[in-house]
C-alpha cells in the first residue's frame, strides 16, 4: 500500500531546541529505502528546507511557509507535474498570495486595529537572531519570505478580534504564543496535503488508494493533521499537546 509521511519540523523532524536532525537520520534512511517520501510541511521559507533538504539527504516535495507553496522537484517526481513555474529547479505551486501582498496587508490590519503589529520585514538580521536565536545565516533565510509575514502576536489584542480584523482584509492568520503569521486565503498546511495527496494519487490505480500520516507537535499542525489518515502528535518540553 503507497504511504507519504508528511512532517513538521521544529520539534519534529528537529529538535525544538538546539534544530539538530541527527535523531531523525535513521528514520529518515528507513523510510528511503522504502521508497516512502518524507514531506516537511512548515512555516519555514524555501531557502530553509532546500538547505535541510540538502542536509539530510530528503529529494521529495516540499511545503513552505504554512502551506502557500508546494515545491515538486522537477527532477525526480514521482507523478506528472501540474502547470506552474519553474524555480531552482522545482515546479512551484502557489497557493497563497506572495509577500508583498502579505506585507501590505499586515500594514492595513494593523490600522484597522489600531495597533502597531511588526513583522520580519520591520526588523534587520541581527533583531531576528535576538527575537528567535537563530544564527545570522539562518536568519537571513528564516527573513527569504517569499509567501507569508510573521509578526510578533499582540499581547493586547484577542484572538478573535485579530482573527477577525485579518479575515475582514482577506487573509488567513496563524495565531502562535510568540508569532503568529500572515497567510494568503487560500493557503494552508491541510490544503497543501490535499493537493499534493491528489497529485500522488493520480499517479496509482484508484483501487490503491496512498496512506498518509502526519507528524507535527503545535496547535500550528493541526491544519495539516486533520487530513492525513494517521496523525501522530508528538509531546513538547512541557509534555503533550
Amino acid at each position: 500500500m503507497p504511504c507519504i509521511v508528511f512532517t513538521d519540523l521544529d520539534g519534529t523532524l528537529l529538535n525544538g531546541e538546539t534544530y539538530a536532525y541527527q535523531a531523525a537520520l535513521p528514520t529518515l534512511a528507513h523510510l528511503t529505502e522504502r521508497g516512502i517520501p518524507v514531506v516537511p510541511v512548515t512555516s519555514k521559507t524555501r531557502q530553509e528546507v532546500a538547505q535541510l533538504r540538502q542536509d539530510v539527504g530528503l529529494r521529495d516535495p516540499f511545503v513552505v511557509e504554512n502551506g502557500s507553496a508546494v515545491y515538486l522537484p522537477t527532477d525526480q517526481s514521482r507523478f506528472a507535474l501540474p502547470p506552474g513555474d519553474d524555480v531552482d529547479g522545482y515546479r512551484v505551486l502557489q497557493l497563497g498570495c506572495n509577500y508583498v501582498t502579505a506585507r501590505a496587508g499586515l500594514k492595513a490590519i494593523a490600522q484597522d486595529l489600531g495597533r502597531p503589529l511588526k513583522g520580519f520585514g520591520d526588523w534587520s538580521i541581527d533583531q531576528v537572531v535576538q527575537l528567535t536565536g537563530l544564527s545570522p545565516e539562518a536568519a537571513k533565510q528564516a527573513k527569504a519570505r517569499e509567501f507569508t509575514e510573521p509578526f510578533m502576536t499582540p499581547k493586547n489584542v484577542p484572538a478573535d478580534q485579530l482573527r477577525e480584523a485579518v479575515e475582514a482584509m482577506g487573509f488567513r492568520v496563524v495565531i502562535g504564543d510568540r508569532f503568529s503569521h500572515l497567510i494568503g486565503a487560500a493557503a494552508g498546511k491541510g490544503n497543501a496535503v490535499h493537493q499534493l495527496v491528489n497529485l500522488y494519487q493520480a499517479s496509482h490505480p484508484k483501487e490503491t488508494p496512498i496512506t498518509t500520516i502526519g507528524l507535527g507537535n503545535s496547535p500550528n499542525d493541526l491544519d495539516m493533521l486533520e487530513n492525513v489518515d494517521y496523525a501522530i502528535v508528538l509531546p513538547g518540553a512541557h509534555g503533550p499537546h
